[in-house]
């Protein structure tokens, strides 16, 4: 099986920008809603909402405290009139490409020109094109409907159309409607306006479809650039069109000889590389044909056939006399000088000489070539290693046995480990504990793994280091078992992250501390906490060995900021808070981290005020008096006017003073 993935599979220039911003904005702590979805792709969009992100259909929907976010799409002139109009804190992810078209149709329709959109009416970029035109404006989504169009429109030679079109709409459909338009209206105004990320990826796309048999089209389905990628690919090859790995057409797939991966501008590196793991890992075979496709050349330069034959007249021993960066010289008892060469000492390609042998040592050599005119002996200790060892790795795939080696090599669909002098290819899913670790972390390491399956004719074999530390977690987790109970501390690695909560390394088997177990402040994500590879100290919450989950405690009873406040802040403390939010009746304000407390309006001045903003903004640092706590509710009253002279009482006081000077 031979898998291709197109170049430009993948986030196109505006799509990355947008969503770049959004997540810029998400680790400034900025509170971030979207107007309509900033990516027409869901598994990204999930991701954005376990950050905090909201999706609003309208700006009146933008909470104060938030940060507006256009999409890539763009929008109409009066959206964007009316985000300025209600004053909101917004960001512009438009795309440079779209903002262009936008400019285009706008002064086209200020010269009174008619504009021809080719696009689908319903698409977002296509509904805000349209919305900066001032004039007559059409849509086509092809040539029929153009036709349609130009049949029921009076011609004007003295006022040409404008032509522009979506930045995602087909390339071959556009020259189709280019024709129709150059032959009615001969002195028109066209901008090509199709993207050029898009234009080369939809003709990689064709190219890749037509040499191959089965194409794989990854995307959103609300995706338009995804929709003309399968309507490109289809025509050409059975193809199929997916948005996780999870729906890969398995059976089709084991059938197909040449298959071809392309994925729309919204979807992410992520996702395409998890489709291709899970094609290399799931198809029947596609382990070995990793092996064959990487590993073949050099097992076969191992274990050529004059090592099925050896005798013990090819067979020597020498005594190391001489080493250089590219020989090693050696006595072997003959007229003949011996030598090795480095390619010929080790199965490891980036061994040094001196770090492996030293003069004096004795080796077991295969003769390779003698050259009596010369007067020397090529000799190799690499295949005769390779012989011997192979005995050693076909006895460990019957017996099951254990065999140590070192990782020489990261090549691609796994790694290159060397055990007795023969190279054991071991599969990338074979590889590491979890599919997300990354293979380069066990280069030049020693690893332990079995062998999981020999070819005796082709002297191949592939090895299993997962099966290796499966069992090694099995013996650690039976003994953590036979100790664990609820409240027990123990110190753990943060092993991976999730929008729910981190999963904890405890040795041998994981615990999870669920998002709300992490702070006792509220937070949006486990990484404002803690990040893989942390080492953390946890408890016990609950067990259940049954269907071996342990649920864990993070955050401790003294850091509880309300423990804090009964201790530290009683009713009618003065304390320095935050503003961090404001309200039509109030203001919110933090007084320590995890607490925030409310200055109702009618506590924030000693006069009547119309709204918050008048006195206070957010962050403004300011002295207020903690007037109420209710901590069954968890609530916290402040009062600033508590702290001030009421006006009227000094206006009083300052008349009397009039009065009694008089």
């Amino acid at each position: 099986m031979k898998i291709t993935v197109a170049k430009s599979a993948g986030f196109c220039f505006g799509v990355n920008r947008a969503v770049k911003m959004v997540n810029e904005l998400l680790d400034s702590g900025v509170s971030v809603c979207t107007l309509g979805p900033i990516i027409h792709n869901p598994q990204t969009l999930a991701q954005l909402e376990a950050r905090g992100v909201k999706i609003v259909d309208s700006p009146d929907d933008v909470p104060r405290d938030s940060t507006l976010v256009i999409r890539s799409h763009g929008v109409k002139k009066a959206v964007l009139d009316h985000i300025c109009a209600l004053e909101l804190n917004y960001s512009d992810a438009t795309c440079p490409f779209v903002e262009n078209i936008h400019k285009i149709v706008f002064k086209a329709s200020e010269e009174g020109k008619t504009v021809f959109i080719a696009g689908d009416l319903n698409h977002p970029e296509v509904q805000g094109i349209k919305g900066h035109c001032a004039g007559m404006c059409y849509v086509f989504k092809d040539a029929v409907k153009l036709r349609n169009i130009i049949a029921n429109i009076p011609y004007d030679k003295n006022n040409p159309p404008c032509v522009v079109a979506q930045t995602t709409f087909s390339m071959s459909e556009w020259e189709n409607c280019l024709k129709i338009i150059k032959r009615v209206y001969t002195n028109a105004t066209i901008f090509d306006t199709i993207c050029n990320a898009t234009a080369k990826r939809q003709t990689e796309s064709a190219l890749l479809s037509q040499q191959c048999d089965t194409m794989i089209v990854i995307g959103g389905r609300q995706s338009s650039n995804t929709a003309k990628l399968l309507d490109v690919c289809k025509k050409n090859c059975a193809t199929y069109l997916i948005e996780t790995a999870d729906e890969l057409p398995l059976t089709a797939l084991r059938k197909a000889e040449n298959i071809g991966i392309t994925a729309g501008a919204s979807t992410p590196a992520s996702i395409i590389k998890e489709v291709l793991d899970t094609m290399s890992e799931i198809i029947e075979g596609a382990d070995q044909n990793l092996m064959e496709n990487n590993a073949e050349g050099n097992f076969e330069e191992m274990l050529e056939e004059s090592l099925k034959s050896l005798n013990t007249d090819e067979k020597v021993r020498g005594v190391v006399v001489g080493i250089t960066p590219s020989e090693v010289y050696v006595d072997v008892g003959r007229k003949q000088a011996g030598f090795v060469p480095v390619a010929e000492l080790s199965a490891d390609p980036n061994v040094r000489p001196e770090d492996l042998v030293k003069i004096g040592d004795e080796l077991d050599l295969l003769i390779m070539r003698t050259n009596d005119q010369e007067g020397t002996i090529m000799l190799s200790k690499k295949r005769l290693d390779a012989a011997k060892g192979w005995e050693t790795v076909t006895a460990a795939e019957e017996n099951e046995a254990v065999l140590s080696g070192v990782v020489t090599e990261v090549i691609k669909g796994g790694v290159i480990a060397v055990t007795n002098g023969v190279r054991i290819f071991i599969p990338a899913s074979q590889a590491t504990a979890s599919r997300g670790d990354a293979l380069e972390d066990l280069l030049k390491k020693e690893v332990q793994f079995r062998i999981i399956e020999v070819n005796r004719s082709r002297r191949r074999a592939v090895g299993s280091i997962r099966s290796v530390l499966k069992d090694a977690r099995k013996i650690l987790a039976d003994k953590f078992w036979e100790t664990a109970e609820e409240g027990k501390e123990y110190t753990g690695v943060v092993k991976s992250l999730t929008a729910y909560g981190a999963f904890v390394d405890l040795g041998g088997i994981d615990g999870m501390i669920h998002i709300s177990e992490l702070s006792w402040g509220r937070i949006k994500h486990p990484s404002e906490v803690v990040n893989v590879g942390d080492t953390v100290s946890v408890y016990i919450k609950s067990l259940d060995q049954e269907k071996g989950k342990i649920s864990l405690g993070y955050k401790r009873v003294e850091d509880n900021p309300w423990e804090i406040m009964k201790k530290d802040y009683p009713i009618g403390t003065v304390a320095d808070v935050t503003i961090v939010g404001m309200t039509a009746f109030g203001a919110f304000a933090r007084v320590i981290p995890g607490i925030d407390g409310l200055i109702h309006i009618s506590q924030i001045a000693d006069h009547r005020i119309e709204k918050p903003q008048d006195v206070l903004k957010v962050n403004d640092v300011v002295k207020a008096k903690i007037t109420d706590i209710d901590f069954d509710k968890k609530r916290v009253s402040l009062s600033i006017r508590a702290l001030l002279e009421p006006a009227e009482e000094v206006s009083t006081e300052s008349a009397e003073s009039s009065e009694s000077a008089e």
